[in-house]
């Protein structure tokens, strides 16, 4: 039992900084640090930008799957008022806003524009 003990300890070899491990791990790290981590901060201030440049009248689809367009911005408070329906209004908070239809609808016809124009 000793033997091969001593058999199986010589078989293995000690870690060193070439492992194919630590190289995989190397390499995961430095993409979520080079391409990931500026992606999210990126995709963080655009939602942020979105969500400040909301104005009443726009058309917006929210984090629920509810379209809505925004009666009323409450500038004291993080909230909003968005008519669903004749006569169904929600309040809800800015946050829950996930795209804003009528801003997306100009920027698309502001980018055809000058496409059409060269």
């Amino acid at each position: 039992m000793l033997q091969a003990l001593l058999l199986w300890a010589e078989d293995q070899q000690a870690p060193g900084l070439l492992n194919p491990m630590t190289i995989m791990l190397g390499l995961f790290f430095l993409f979520f640090f080079i391409v990931l981590l500026p992606a999210q901060r990126r995709q963080e201030k655009e939602r942020l930008a979105m969500i400040a440049a909301a104005e009443k009248n726009d058309r917006v689809l929210t984090n629920g799957g509810i379209y809505g367009t925004i009666v009323s911005i409450s500038d004291k408070e993080d909230e909003m008022l968005v008519k669903v329906d004749d006569n169904v209004k929600l309040r809800m908070t800015r946050s829950s806003i996930a795209r804003n239809l009528t801003k997306e609808e100009k920027a698309k016809q502001a980018k055809e524009e000058k496409a059409a124009g060269k």
